[in-house]
């Protein structure tokens, strides 16, 4: 599974991408300090996921360069979990926090899973970390320090907990009239094995996000959970 930082600059993306690594992306308190995606292997307690850096966000972006930073971001549609970084010690940080929003749903990535991390929690006065839940049960938020290396016990622990409900594992009969769709499985790659039975259905076990089955699902009207043969939900070592 692979987990996106996404943030306004500035917000302590990078720093908690090499403190989580221990890696060396460049940081720095300026605009565009990560320019590319990168990627690197997190641990969590029972797996790994592939984390990945992203570009700062910013208000006012330049019309020249607004095709090459939504470029930059294309990656966040392919991840099963955002991990929205905000600097929790900005008096900024709800305009900061809408404008990432508005940009996430520009690139269509606002559907995907997200946990906020809650950063600069040693700039704050007597603040511990903690996880904060929705009222599902679900992580939504988490609050840390990179700098300081606080809390990040909590946030592998939310990842972890998300992990388990953002991956789906199912098992579909599709029938030979609508093979279409193995074409969209083929493309997300999520096709773990493939058989056909004495009526020419085939029987296809397939591994993906919960927000790539949605969109699958809403595109096909519904045909494809029609089809779900084995339906199973469950938590994954990645």
């Amino acid at each position: 599974a692979t987990v996106s930082l996404v943030g306004y600059t500035n917000a302590g993306k990078s720093t908690l991408f090499n403190s989580l690594t221990s890696s060396d992306v460049y940081a720095a308190d300026q605009l565009f300090a990560t320019l590319d995606p990168t990627l690197r292997k997190l641990a969590l307690p029972d797996g790994a996921v592939i984390l990945a850096d992203t570009v700062g966000f910013i208000r006012h972006l330049p019309h020249d360069l607004v095709a090459a930073f939504k470029a930059t971001l294309q990656e966040t549609r392919q991840a099963e979990i955002l991990l929205h970084v905000v600097d929790c010690a900005d008096e900024n940080m709800t305009e900061n926090f809408d404008q990432v929003q508005s940009v996430l749903e520009e690139i269509e990535a606002d559907q995907i899973t997200q946990l906020v991390v809650c950063n600069k929690i040693d700039l704050l006065e007597d603040f511990a970390p903690r996880i904060d839940y929705a009222e599902d049960g679900k992580p939504e938020r988490v609050w840390v320090s990179a700098q300081k290396r606080i809390g990040f016990d909590l946030l592998l622990k939310a990842i972890t907990e998300l992990i388990g409900e953002v991956i789906r594992e199912l098992t579909l009969k599709i029938p030979a009239s609508a093979g279409h769709y193995l074409g969209q499985f083929y493309r997300l790659d999520a096709i773990q094995h493939k058989d056909y039975d004495d009526l020419g259905n085939c029987i296809l076990s397939v591994r993906l996000s919960d927000a790539d089955w949605r969109r699958l699902a809403k595109q096909s009207q519904g045909e494809l959970e029609a089809f779900i043969f084995e339906p199973s939900e469950v938590d994954v070592t990645c």
